[in-house]
């Protein structure tokens, strides 16, 4: 396939996730996301989805060519067909990481964004703010850090006392598997990814489940909800991110060319279909 004159490599990282100049539709899809995830939806949405029941059964593969037909409204940095950018993220984790050993990341690369397919209009129509974007803990305070933080002044958990003060519904150190983060595609893929019964080693699940939580992992906040498995974890977090976020760019993928490989990373983890 052509390239594009743009790449990651003439990209500088400074200029990734530059909300100053976003569009429209990047600001209103956070503004209804803040607004719209309260801790009870949040709960009815893990409840409602979680078990992976909808009838929908999808091969790994078969989930990603779905996926050209979303293109994600909260990103400011690709406007690419989604399948695209999980090559990116995918290779960009093979140049780091290369080797058998690493294959793992290699795949989560491919597979991390397949959460997506929520926001996919013949198969969920869920809307894109309850699937797309950062994600961040609800049932505590809203951290500054979290982007577009001022929208959260619209959120019915604002002003509640039991979600806005000291560390809200959780304690010390509870851990960020104890934690119940707002709703979209990592959660959901995080749980088709164990309710399909995936021999992936518990890092990559961990980055499937996290890795759109960047008040974390870039910006450092919520760290006093840590335990030892987020220490641990973190720096895997910071590892897929810069494979995530760094990689993006209007070049194409040669999607027939890598396939074999992914496929057959699929077929070590994962069964032939999926529920979804």
């Amino acid at each position: 396939m052509g390239r594009t004159s743009a790449s990651a490599e003439n990209k500088k990282e400074d200029n990734y996730r530059d909300y100053t100049a976003t569009t429209k539709k990047v600001r209103g899809n956070y503004k209804q996301n803040h607004r719209n995830q309260t801790f009870e939806w949040v709960l009815e949405q893990k409840e409602k989805f979680s078990k992976c029941d909808s009838g929908l059964q999808l091969s790994i593969w078969e989930a990603a060519e779905k996926l050209n037909d979303v293109v994600d409204d909260s990103d400011p940095d690709t406007s690419l067909p989604q399948i695209e950018h999980l090559l990116q993220t995918a290779e960009a984790a093979r140049k780091a990481y290369p080797g058998e050993e690493y294959d793992w990341l290699h795949l989560i690369g491919f597979i991390h964004d397949l959460g997506k397919l929520l926001a996919h209009k013949e198969l969920f129509d869920q809307p894109q703010w309850a699937v797309v974007g950062d994600t961040y803990p609800v049932g505590c305070p809203f951290d500054p850090k979290v982007v577009f933080h001022e929208f959260f002044a619209a959120s019915p958990d604002w002003n509640k006392p039991e979600y806005s003060t000291g560390l809200g519904v959780y304690s010390p150190g509870c851990g960020f598997n104890n934690v119940h983060m707002s709703w979209g595609h990592d959660e959901y893929m995080y749980q088709v990814c164990v309710k399909n019964g995936t021999t992936l080693p518990e890092k990559a699940l961990y980055i499937i489940r996290f890795h759109s939580f960047y008040a974390l992992h870039q910006a450092g906040a919520y760290k006093e909800l840590m335990d030892a498995t987020d220490e641990k974890m973190l720096k895997w977090l910071k590892v897929f991110q810069k494979c995530d976020l760094y990689s993006k760019c209007e070049t194409r993928m040669d999607v027939e060319q890598l396939k074999p490989y992914y496929q057959g990373l699929i077929e070590k983890y994962f069964p032939p279909v999926l529920n979804w």
